[in-house]
């Protein structure tokens, strides 16, 4: 990665928070998934979006490029060396949209490309750009060719023990017990200190800083008691988990109080990048990938 520009006096924040970044998004910034990824990215970085990666040319020194995918086929290994090219050390992902999704089980579209899914991009971006700044290894800087165990297990070394300033009071609540417990064992992982596990649905009365939700689906009843959670704590961040997270389900949630919505099992950078999101505000004039406007 080329080491960046030293960020101006008014940049300049805390540990682990980092300066604004430009993140570059090549291809569709259309589609409800989509859209909510990049708003969730703006949140906490400049996003400069071009159509193709021939136009990334007015782009000056991004940190991260990703390649939008609305559709199978939108990008070819030609694309991703061009960008290459222009900035050799520069991280690549790509994002995709539901339409995407059997490509990415089936196995990367773009060779040495990592694919990341619409719901978990901006949890795990803001986790990468706050592990830099803060000087610790992640998944994104290893070589293309690494296994996905090898990046779990970089995950878990950056994350062992948690930096001070991530670390939050979390409630974990998980309709079964061996989810629960594995949740808290990520969030311990992750530095997090949690004081209270429930199976079923979380306490209405929750005085921690953040809830995890784990959830098979999101569903009516689900959203009506994030709605009363939302209402009655209305400044405890709420995480949901979902199995297949889709735009409309995801939508709603957030409208309905909760910050993201994040894929299950859980990507454990994707859950410590959204945790790091809550501890700091969103930058003005940007409403990222958690409240919405109709929400609290």
């Amino acid at each position: 990665m080329q080491p960046p520009a030293a960020p101006s006096d008014h940049q300049k924040e805390s540990p682990g928070i980092p300066a604004v970044r430009t993140i570059l998004w090549v291809g569709s910034a259309t589609g409800q998934e989509l859209v909510l990824a990049r708003s969730a990215l703006a949140a906490f970085a400049d996003v400069a979006t071009v159509e193709h990666p021939h136009d990334a040319g007015r782009v000056t020194q991004p940190t991260l490029a990703v390649l939008a995918s609305d559709r199978p086929g939108r990008f070819t290994t030609a694309d991703a060396v061009s960008l290459s090219r222009r900035w050799p050390l520069m991280p690549i992902v790509s994002v995709a949209a539901t339409l995407v999704d059997g490509r990415r089980r089936s196995g990367p579209q773009l060779p040495g490309i990592e694919e990341v899914p619409w719901h978990d991009l901006a949890g795990r971006c803001s986790w990468w750009l706050a592990a830099l700044e803060a000087g610790l290894p992640t998944g994104l800087g290893m070589p293309h060719t690494s296994r996905r165990e090898d990046r779990l297990l970089e995950s878990i070394t950056a994350l062992r023990g948690g930096p001070e300033w991530a670390a939050i009071d979390v409630s974990v609540a998980a309709a079964r017990p061996v989810e629960l417990e594995g949740l808290c064992d990520l969030l311990a992982i992750a530095g997090h200190r949690v004081v209270h596990r429930s199976c079923g649905r979380p306490r209405i009365d929750e005085s921690a800083a953040a809830v995890v939700w784990d959830n098979d689906a999101i569903l009516a009843d689900q959203i009506a008691w994030l709605r009363l959670l939302a209402a009655n704590r209305p400044h405890v961040g709420i995480v949901m988990l979902e199995s297949f997270p889709r735009g409309d389900t995801a939508a709603a949630a957030m409208q309905s109080g909760a910050e993201a919505v994040l894929g299950r099992p859980v990507c454990i950078e994707a859950l410590a990048g959204t945790l790091l999101r809550l501890k700091k505000p969103h930058r003005a004039g940007n409403a990222g990938l958690g409240r919405h406007p109709g929400g609290r």
